[in-house]
């Protein structure tokens, strides 16, 4: 793996809606089965050294022991002519219809079983997302009721959460059993819940808390009181808790933190929470989960609207890439920034929920593939920045800490 990776990645969600009724597959909203050629030939004139990738799963896994890797053969080996390094995204957001969702306690075995058979399949690649923003994934099909199970408890909430983490834990062990130079960046949503009254401190502090359980339970971290009681309440097991904290797989691992502007929010006297925009920001937030894990740093998504004038998007990369560098100044090691995703996406807005064909301008080509604004700034940047980060250069200009080693 190079010292530094600029990457990007195709949007590949494909969570079920309407109790069911509808599989949202952002592949094919965005026409990339259609145009994944093109779509790789712009990231590679990007200068990106690392793409975002899977094939979907649905598509895929079929069944118990059954795959088709028709598709996932083609773009892969598009890839490595390219020379493009995949970052292989393997679960984002939604399973096969046969599997149901995520509340199926066979979850965890079967997916392991599909990431051991793409890994023996595809035995170059070296870097894995087994399952895409595990805290995200369960909050938004189990908590909210958007997505998938579409339930609304603590209790859904805790066995998503424990189906989705063995089930990460369970694909990283079947696919070191394979590669056993495999790593892992965990792409995962960085957040942080302001109390907006006196009367919500302490619901603050507790979701607070909350937001790291995916990642405790994937790095064998102990949780706090508070949140180990929280589990117990709702369902987990002594046992399965202990599964956990029993794994040893950090060293294989680096910390994807995702940034958007919705990743901070306020919390009212009521308990609600409610979007804040960036008070803190990626800084600040990466730097408190990585004292917590202590281990190397991938800022794995970020994007923005594009307005009327083409330049905030433009803006908000630079101001997320100077983040990433005051990162890297305070010691921390960060070893990658990610645009995501490579082009326009569809329906985001309403968080795939609504079928109104909306096209949301966070991309860095259109979707008839033309650059925007920040495509073009992203391909400056990465110009401009590459031979600086490879070599450690950057470090000159501020104290010595571990990324100048």
């Amino acid at each position: 793996m190079p010292h530094f990776l600029f990457a990007t990645g195709v949007e590949n969600s494909s969570p079920t809606v309407d109790h069911g009724r509808r599989r949202v597959d952002e592949m094919a909203s965005c026409r990339h089965y259609e145009l994944w050629r093109d779509d790789f030939a712009l990231a590679k004139e990007l200068g990106v050294g690392a793409l975002r990738y899977g094939p979907p799963l649905y598509k895929t896994f079929l069944g118990p022991g059954r795959f088709d890797w028709e598709f996932a053969d083609l773009a892969f080996a598009e890839l490595n002519k390219l020379g493009l390094i995949p970052v292989a995204d393997l679960c984002h957001f939604g399973v096969p219809d046969w599997i149901g969702d995520f509340q199926n306690p066979d979850f965890p075995r079967l997916f392991a079983s599909y990431a051991k058979a793409f890994a023996e399949r595809f035995s170059w690649v070296q870097l894995f997302t087994p399952i895409n923003e595990m805290f995200v994934c369960a909050t938004f099909s189990a908590a909210y009721g958007w997505w998938n199970e579409e339930l609304h408890s603590d209790q859904a909430f805790v066995t998503a959460i424990k189906h989705i983490v063995k089930a990460n834990v369970l694909a990283m062990k079947a696919i070191l059993a394979v590669r056993p130079d495999a790593i892992f960046i965990q792409s995962e949503s960085s957040e942080y819940f302001h109390p907006s009254s006196p009367k919500a401190v302490e619901r603050a502090h507790l979701l607070n808390e909350r937001r790291f359980l995916s990642l405790d339970l994937n790095y064998g971290h102990s949780v706090s009181a508070e949140i180990y009681r929280f589990l117990m309440d709702n369902g987990m097991t002594e046992a399965e808790y202990d599964f956990f904290m029993r794994q040893d797989l950090k060293r294989h691992c680096i910390m994807g933190n995702d940034y958007y502007g919705t990743n901070e929010h306020y919390v009212a006297s009521d308990g609600k929470a409610s979007f804040s925009g960036e008070i803190f920001g990626y800084n600040e937030i990466t730097s408190q989960y990585y004292w917590r894990y202590q281990i190397p740093v991938m800022h794995t998504e970020t994007n923005f609207e594009e307005g009327p004038k083409g330049y905030e998007a433009v803006r908000w990369l630079y101001k997320e890439w100077a983040n990433v560098l005051h990162v890297r100044s305070s010691g921390v090691p960060i070893l990658g920034f990610t645009w995501y995703s490579l082009t326009d996406q569809v329906d985001w807005d309403s968080a795939l929920r609504e079928d109104n064909r909306r096209i949301n301008s966070l991309g860095l080509y259109d979707l008839e593939r033309r650059p925007r604004a920040v495509g073009r700034a992203y391909k400056q940047l990465i110009a401009e920045w590459s031979e600086a980060m490879r070599t450690g250069s950057v470090c000159m200009m501020v104290p010595l800490g571990p990324c100048c080693v």
